[in-house]
Formats: C-alpha cells, structure tokens, sequence
C-alpha cells in the first residue's frame, strides 16, 4: 500500500512540474501570438482595405513588376499566370464596394466616378493604345488610342478620365478645351458636347467626317456610309452623335418671307423706253426631300453658318425675279401696265415662271406676289383719266344695263306674283272640289250603309212576317184539329144520347154541378133550385142513359 501511494506521489509531481513549466512559458507565448494576430488584423484590416463610397472609384497603380515600355502608357489588365505584372496605372477600376490589397505592391486613389450630365453627351478620348494609321483620328477599336466612336448618354460610369466642356466652336476665340487639371492619373479624356436638336420643320442634313472615301469625289452626295455629305436627311429629334464622326446642319424647310424691295429700287425698262418699278412678297421654302442638296449648293459656313435662306434669296431668288421681270416686261409699253389686264397676265405669269425654275432648285414657291407697279409718271396721268373714263363708261353702260335688268325683273316679279296668285287660286278650287267630292264620297258611303242595313232589316222583317204566318198557321190548324177531335168527342158524345144535344147539355151540365153538391137544403119543395133539376128528371123518365148523373145529396 506504501508502495502505491509513493509511485503515485511521484506521477503528481511530474504532472504538476509540467503545468508549472506551460504557465511559466505557455501564458505569455499565447498572448504574444493574440497580440501578434490582433494587430495583424488591425494592420490589413486599416492599411490594406479599400472603401469605394458611392458614386465614386478606386484608381489602381501597381509599384511593383516590370517597367512600362516607351509605347506604353498603362498597364493593361493580364490574367495571373499568363504574363508578369507591369507597373503603372491599370486599365481597370474599381468600383464602389470594399477591397483588400497588398499596400507593398499597390497604390491606390478614390476620384469620384464620370457623369455626364442630363442634354449633355460625352465624347471619349482614349490616350493609350496603339497610334492610328496616317490621316485617321477615330479608334475603330480598343486596343488603339484616339476619339472613341461611341458616345457616352447622360449616366455615371466608371471610366479613369478627366472631363471637361467642349469649347464654343462659334466663337473665335475659344480654339482649344480649357478644363482644370485636378489630377495626372487619368487615361482617358471626355468632352461634353450638347446633342443635336432638330426642331419642327427643320430637316438635318449629316455629313460624316469619318469613313471611307466615295468612288467619284466630285458628287454633291455621297453614298450611306461614305465620307461627305449623305443623301438621307434627319427628321426632327434629338441625336446624340458624336461631332467627331458625324456633323448634323439645320435646314430650315418652313416657309420663308423676302421683300422684293428689300434690295433696293426692283425695276425695268418697257418697250417704249420708260421705267417701271414694283413692289412684291414671294414666300417659298426648302423642298424636304432635297434639303441636303438644297445645304450643300448654296451653305456658306463663314457668312451665314447654318442658314440657307440669305443664299436661297441671294443666289436664286433675287436673279430669277429680275430676270423674268427684265425679259417679260420689256415685251409691253409703260401705260400698258397701268391697265388691270395687262397687270394680272404678269402677276400670273410671274408665279408660274419663278415657281417652274426653283423647283429644279429644291425650292418651292408658295406664292409669289406683285403687290405694286409704279409706271412713269409722265404717262401715267394721261393714261390714268383715260381709263378712268373708259371704267366711267362701262360703269353707265353697266347702270343702263342694270335699269333694263331691274325693269325686266320687276315685270318678271309680277307675273311671279300672278302666277302665285293664280296658282294659289287654283289650290283653293282644287281644296274646294276635293272637300265637296270627299263630303259626297262620305255621304253616298252613309247612305249606302243605310240602304244595305234597311235591307237587311226588311229581308229580318220579311223573315219574322213569315215566320209569323207560319206560327199563325200552324196554331189555327192546332186549334182545328182540337176543335175537329173535341166536335168529333161531343158528336160521339151526342150520338149516344139519341142525337139529342140538349140531353147531352144537361148530362154535361149535370157532370159540372153534381161533384159539387154534398148536401142541400131547401124550405120547400117548390124551390126554384129544385126546378132546375126537376127539367132533368123530367127529360130522363122513360129514357136510359149511358151513363147515369149520381144524385145529389
């Protein structure tokens, strides 16, 4: 038992000596390694985290790996293990969220990101990549530097590029793209350029200032596709186009006013030598269908930019109105025109002939109008009186006409007026007639009624009288044969009294009275009752009837 209890002691000791060497050595071990852990966390968690708020980006730029070349001005983004890392900026952002990286081979900057704000678009200049050919400045793709085809619309993108307003290509002195450089680490510019607005009744002409050359160089327009002007023309909208590649023109197809007298005194010489001056408005517009050939012959850039109408009225207008004016009026003398006729044949001419030359043009001619001819004064009083009294004449000759017209109107008017009247009295008589011939029509339909009911009531009357008859008849020969039978009861009667009918009276008499007789009281025997039966007594003695009356009681 000792023996156990010493080897017992001795495991303890050992046990304990090694719990005492672990807090001696252990405790401080793992709190150094805690320590070691926490601030390890703390470093990667502060020194290698990137925090990409919202709306902005993180700019990559790697310190280690191997050195750009003189072609290069990023670093572009390779796959690991494909290639060794170059050191530069990267071609890729990042974008907002929470990173972690190694602070030893990167750098890192948070810019906000692009924006491009609302009507304005972005034009991207890429300044890394591969140089263009010669004579082109647009990318046709990534891997070359230079004005990016596509645009950019009003949005936020995460894009390493500096952006700054397009300068005022109207004005003179803006030439170059002022903008403030806050940073170096960009890779790529934008430019903010307004889109294209085609207003209503405005037609926009493209010419595209990229893209391969048209076959035949001396064409006003060019094939779709090609550089130059192109055939087909923008409706009104808005187009976001960069102005690189693609220059959109306003022509203005509304219709157009120009003064004739605008340009100072508009003027001819008649045949007869005097000079006859006028007034006039012509209002045309731009044929849509021909507004890019209507831009390309009469645009001048350094006069008038855009606008087509001043050479519209300067180059087409203006010569054609003076030349037909020229051509066509020298054919008639100064105090021709001072006559009406003469002054609607030129008016009307006018427009047809300036209308059929313009149309060739793209232009069309609305109205074109002569508002005043001023002939020489010199013929013009003379002429004037003159045809004042020629309208003074036909004037009277119109009065006496209208006198003959009204007196043929006023006879014309009364015999209107009988006929109306006669005619008025005949719709009376007609009135009258069909009243009296209705009235008649309705009578005799009555009296017809009348008849045929009266008929009817005869014939009923007829048959009733007949009836009656018959009735009559029938009874009297009832009555006969009643009375025949009863006379022939009354002979038979009779015979069987001898054919004595005063017997046969009393027998009958006595029938009547003896039923009514029970008992019968008399004072006397010569009562006069007593008489009455002592006839019947009398007539009976000697005689045997056939049937006996029962005395009386």
């Amino acid at each position: 038992m000792s023996g156990e209890f010493e080897i017992h002691d001795d495991s303890f000791n050992r046990n304990n000596s090694s719990i005492g060497k672990l807090f001696r050595w252990g405790v401080p071990s793992v709190l150094l390694l805690i320590t070691t852990l926490v601030v390890t966390a703390y470093v990667v968690y502060s020194k290698c985290r990137i925090d990409v708020p919202t709306k902005h980006m993180a700019i990559m730029m790697r310190k280690t790996g191997e050195d750009l070349t003189n072609s290069q001005e990023i670093a572009r983004e390779v796959k690991e293990g494909e290639a060794p890392p170059v050191k530069g900026i990267q071609q890729v952002v990042k974008g907002e969220g929470r990173y972690f990286v190694n602070p030893y081979n990167w750098d890192w900057e948070i810019v906000p990101q692009v924006e491009i704000p609302e009507g304005m678009l972005g034009v991207r200049t890429r300044l890394y990549g591969d140089e263009l050919p010669h004579g082109e400045i647009i990318a046709q793709n990534e891997d070359q530097k230079g004005i990016v085809r596509e645009v950019l619309r009003p949005a936020r993108y995460a894009i390493n590029a500096l952006v700054y307003n397009a300068p005022d290509r109207q004005s003179a002195n803006a030439r170059t793209p002022v903008y403030r450089r806050e940073r170096d680490n960009y890779v790529e510019l934008i430019e903010l350029h307004r889109p294209i607005t085609i207003p209503a009744g405005f037609k926009g002409v493209v010419t595209l200032l990229s893209g391969p050359l048209p076959e035949d160089p001396n064409v006003l327009l060019v094939e779709k596709g090609h550089r130059g002007v192109q055939k087909e023309t923008l409706d009104p909208g808005t187009y976001y186009v960069n102005p690189y590649i693609v220059r959109i023109n306003l022509v203005d197809c509304r219709a157009q006013r120009f003064d004739i007298s605008r340009e100072g005194d508009m003027g001819f010489p008649s045949k007869d030598g005097f000079w006859v001056s006028l007034d006039g408005v012509i209002e045309y517009r731009v044929d849509p269908e021909m507004a890019a050939e209507v831009f390309v012959k009469y645009n001048d850039e350094s006069a008038n930019g855009d606008r087509v109408d001043q050479e519209i009225t300067k180059k087409i207008i203006l010569p054609n109105t003076r030349s037909f004016c020229r051509l066509r009026g020298s054919n008639y003398s100064g105090r021709e025109f001072i006559s009406g006729e003469t002054r609607v044949e030129f008016q009307e001419d006018f427009q047809d002939r300036l209308a059929a030359t313009c149309r060739s043009e793209g232009i069309v001619i609305v109205q074109a109008l002569i508002t005043t001819i001023r002939p020489p004064q010199k013929i013009a009083s003379p002429v004037r009186d003159r045809q004042i009294a020629l309208q003074e004449e036909k004037q009277f000759q119109q009065q006496i006409l209208q006198q003959d017209s009204e007196q043929q109107l006023a006879v014309e008017q009364q015999l209107v007026k009988r006929s109306q009247a006669i005619v008025a009295a005949q719709q009376d008589v007609v009135k009258v007639v069909t009243a009296a011939e209705r009235e008649q029509e309705v009578a005799l339909i009555e009296a017809n009624q009348r008849l045929g009911v009266a008929k009817y009531r005869l014939e009923a009357a007829e048959d009733t009288a007949a009836a009656v008859v018959r009735r009559g008849e029938a009874l009297a020969k009832v009555i006969d044969f009643n009375n025949a039978a009863e006379a022939a009861g009354w002979k038979k009667s009779v015979e069987a009294f001898g054919g004595d009918g005063n017997e046969f009276a009393r027998w009958v008499m006595m029938r009547k009275l003896a039923p009514a007789y029970r008992r019968m009281m008399v004072n006397t025997a010569d009562s006069p009752i007593m008489d009455m039966f002592e006839q019947y007594k009398q007539s009976n003695e000697g005689k045997t009837p056939v049937d006996a009356a029962a005395p009386a009681e």
